[in-house]
């Protein structure tokens, strides 16, 4: 019986498995069906991936892209990647971060050298009045007439009052360095569903719905979280739908 010690071969691959390259060109063409934009996709790509029981198959996300015409050079891949790691950073605070963690290593493996990006998008954070205004302003852009009430169901638990405006919504997701409001709810949004969580899906959709995206564009952001979860053979079962969540819009 062998006795070995050494540590297990890596599983990154410099090769794009074909089933996780067709998983990305359906959902890559899905979005091209709206006006999401076409860097979009790849941030639910990213985020769902990160919630996914195989978070370090981001490295099939990022080879998968930096085979397209548009991420020829460094520079594109450094901007590319200074986007996917922004996603992965705002997965903390949806679904912990030893997932990302796992996520962000992965494609650290694959990288070449000369594509690594050392810039750096949190020095200096400070928990403070303007982190405060920050956090504060997106959540009630999402939530509106609702804020008061959300945060009201935390009244016995305001650990979580707290770390929702100062840590979520300030630290993570308002910062706009690098992803704009609809990255965000690109990241949030399928990182929740993903998670079959009915409760926050349902302020999220309303939250999407909310900032503009139209009916018909949120479903097919819900029917491409799907696309991932039956992939990884999850079940999405007590998500409310698009259509469900209208009323509260």
């Amino acid at each position: 019986m062998s006795t070995s010690t050494e540590p297990a071969a890596p599983t990154s691959t410099t090769e794009v498995q074909p089933r996780f390259s067709a998983l990305f060109t359906e959902l890559e063409n899905r979005f091209k069906a709206t006006n999401l934009g076409s860097d979009k996709w790849y941030v639910l790509a990213i985020s769902t991936l990160a919630a996914s029981p195989d978070p370090e198959r981001a490295d099939q996300l990022y080879l998968h892209l930096i085979q397209q015409e548009q991420y020829t050079t460094s520079a594109a891949r450094q901007a590319l990647i200074r986007r996917l790691r922004e996603a992965l950073v705002k997965s903390v605070p949806i679904v912990g971060v030893c997932k990302p963690i796992e996520a962000i290593l992965s494609i650290a493996e694959v990288e070449r050298d000369e594509d690594k990006d050392y810039t750096f998008t949190r020095e200096g954070w400070q928990c403070d009045q303007a982190n405060h205004e920050r956090g504060t302003g997106w959540m009630q852009k999402l939530y509106s007439r609702n804020t008061t009430g959300t945060l009201d169901l935390f009244s016995a638990h305001r650990d979580f009052s707290w770390l929702s405006k100062e840590i979520t919504y300030g630290l993570f997701l308002s910062d706009r360095t690098v992803l704009d409001d609809l990255d965000t709810q690109l990241v949030v949004l399928p990182g929740i569903m993903s998670q079959n969580l009915p409760k926050e899906t349902h302020w999220h959709i309303r939250g999407t719905r909310r900032i503009g995206v139209p009916k018909e564009e949120v479903e097919v952001i819900w029917d491409c979280v799907q696309l991932v979860a039956q992939f990884f053979d999850v079940k999405l079962h007590k998500v409310p739908t698009v259509e469900a969540v209208e009323y509260d819009v």
